[in-house]
């Protein structure tokens, strides 16, 4: 440990006897120690400039949390159950009103492909018959009994030919 007062290492480092031996290094080291010199500068330059660069940052404060309060904490169960029922004839309002315009839009899509000369009827009968087989598949592969399947003609039922819902 080293104390306040003079140690016995420091008492026998001589920094004159150091730079004494650096001399006699270099002097021993010839005429080609000037590469090692821009080398070894070279490296220790590239060290510390990767050093310097980097950003040493802790980590991030803790957010603090306000808490907002809607409504009062005391509220009855009454009051809650009324909220609810508000909140879900809002909720049922808005899905109406949002399955309008889902409808007024596939009219429009509908008259489009009629006046492109395209059969829409069909197409919808195709896509209504797809959509109920990948449910089937999907059924299926995660091992439930199909939820409906087609009747043939001859009164058999099938599971490959789903039935259309219009």
């Amino acid at each position: 440990m080293l104390s306040a007062g003079k140690s016995s290492f420091w008492r026998n480092a001589n920094p004159a006897g150091a730079v004494a031996d650096f001399r006699e290094v270099w002097r021993q080291s010839g005429k080609r120690r000037w590469p090692f010199v821009a080398a070894a500068l070279a490296t220790t330059l590239c060290v510390f400039s990767v050093i310097a660069g980097e950003s040493w940052r802790g980590p991030p404060a803790k957010p603090t949390i306000v808490y907002i309060n809607s409504w009062p904490a005391d509220r009855s169960d009454e009051e809650i159950r009324r909220s609810n029922i508000e909140n879900q004839k809002i909720k049922e309002a808005l899905a109406a009103a949002q399955a309008k315009r889902d409808a007024k839009v596939k009219e429009i899509y509908r008259q489009l492909g009629r006046v492109s000369g395209m059969d829409v009827d069909k197409i919808e009968r195709d896509a209504a018959i797809e959509a109920t087989a990948e449910k089937a598949a999907h059924r299926r592969a995660i091992g439930l009994a199909p939820a409906e399947t087609a009747t043939k003609p001859d009164g058999q039922h099938s599971e490959t030919s789903p039935v259309a819902q219009p």
